[in-house]
Order: structure tokens, then sequence, then C-alpha cells
């Protein structure tokens, strides 16, 4: 399990200038806590521009992007519990949460004039469009950013979950997940200043060493379909369009 250089992510010749990987659609998720910025609570106006300026720089090298966002910084459904609520509506409330935000990306793409679409697992025709598969290819085909909101649209499902199932259902080539830190590391560097960071991990290292780099489903899901995974910094700019050019820090993991 030991780091390698990133420098043999480069597949074939890539069709767009600055574009080494050669991927041609991606997902990026992004949880709810990363759009709060250093706020406690809610959605910071500047880190979700910021975001939208990223994803903008990563369909300038003429990949297709879509996007997975979670609900973490508004509610929690597991968090349902301890109030005495039932976990099923509890991840309801979370699911409507991931709406909130989907929307504020949305808007804040749109500001800059890059057309996008929300879809939405649970239908709701007045905000958003409802997920349709062929509809939302037809998106990313136009150009067009897709925002996919309220998770697979079943309790029990976490976003990451609805991010590889998206991500297969759309034949994405790579999945994107921005976190906390630059890539994966053995436990937590917050907490243990020894955390040995990697470059590249096999997918069986990362549920066998318990990684939590996404939950084991989304990790089988990611498997199944031979979809790689690119693990980087939500809170660096530019990190999303640089992992997709094979360069900044960041973990890939493949079979």
């Amino acid at each position: 399990m030991d780091g390698e250089q990133t420098g043999g992510l480069a597949t074939a010749a890539a069709p767009q200038t600055g574009n080494p990987t050669g991927y041609k659609r991606v997902l990026l998720k992004v949880s709810g806590e990363a759009l709060m910025g250093d706020q406690k609570y809610g959605i910071d106006p500047e880190t979700v521009a910021r975001m939208a300026d990223d994803i903008i720089g990563v369909r300038a090298l003429g990949i297709e992007v879509c996007v997975v966002v979670g609900g973490g910084n508004i509610f929690r459904g597991i968090k349902a519990k301890n109030w005495g609520m039932e976990r099923t509506t509890g991840d309801h409330m979370g699911m409507l949460a991931t709406v909130i935000n989907a929307l504020a990306l949305q808007a804040a793409l749109e500001s800059r004039g890059h057309a996008t679409r929300v879809q939405s697992a649970i239908p709701m025709a007045s905000v958003c469009e409802p997920y349709i598969r062929r509809r939302a290819q037809r998106h990313l085909e136009k150009g067009r950013v897709v925002i996919f909101a309220a998770g697979t649209g079943n309790p029990f499902f976490t976003t990451d979950t609805a991010a590889a199932l998206r991500a297969s259902e759309m034949g994405c080539d790579a999945l994107l997940k921005g976190t906390q830190v630059d890539g994966v590391y053995s436990a937590d560097p917050k907490k243990d200043p020894t955390a040995t960071r990697y470059d590249r991990l096999r997918f069986l290292d990362v549920l066998a060493g318990e990684l939590g780099v996404m939950d084991t489903s989304a990790i089988a899901l990611a498997r199944e379909n031979n979809i790689p995974i690119l693990v980087f910094s939500i809170h660096t700019a530019g990190a999303f369009v640089q992992a997709l050019r094979g360069e900044g820090r960041f973990t890939i993991v493949t079979e």
C-alpha cells in the first residue's frame, strides 16, 4: 500500500488540449459540509462560487461534468434517531437538504453563464427536473453541467453510494471526491500527524484497510464498474482541474 507517483495516471492520448488523463466524462462528489466554508452551518457563498469556478475550469478542458452533492451542512439523516425520529424520515429530510445545496451550486454556475440542470431523485417538478437517466446524458452531451440531488431517493443509502450509482449510470470515466484533506491517509491526518498519505491504492486496499474514502457500497459499485476514484482537497482552489490534468496532490483508487 506504499504510495506511488501519479505520473502514471495518463492513459490514451487526450482528445482535448490540457487533458492528459483522456477522461471524457466525470462525476464530482461534494459533501454538504464542504459548502459551509469556515461557517458552522449552512452555505458559504464564496465557497460555492469557488467550486463553480473549478467546475467551469474542468469544462474548459472539454470534459463533461456531473455532480452529486450532500446535505450535511443543513441536516444529516443519521442524527435523526438522537431526536427520537424514525431513520427513514430523517433520511428524507437529508435528501431535501441536498436539493437546497444543488440549487445553490446551480445558481453559482448559471451566474457565470454556464448552463446547468438539477435533477432530483425525489420528484419536485416546480423546483427541478426529475432524475431521468437518458435526459441527464443528453444534457451532458450538450455541454451542460448536471447536478444530481436527493441521493438515490431511498433511505439508508448515503450520497457516496448515490455518487457511485450515478457515475455508473452516466458511464463516467472517473469519480472525483472532494474531501477535507489532499488524498487518502492511513488515519485522520488532523488527529494523527504520523498518518501515511497514499498516491495510489487498489479498491481492495481501501476495503481491507477500512480507510474511509467512501462507504463500502460506493467502493464496491465503483470497483464493479471499473470507475477509478480520485480523492483531492475540495478546499484547494483549482485542485479539481489539477487532478484531471494529472497534477497536484490527490490519491487515485483503481483495480
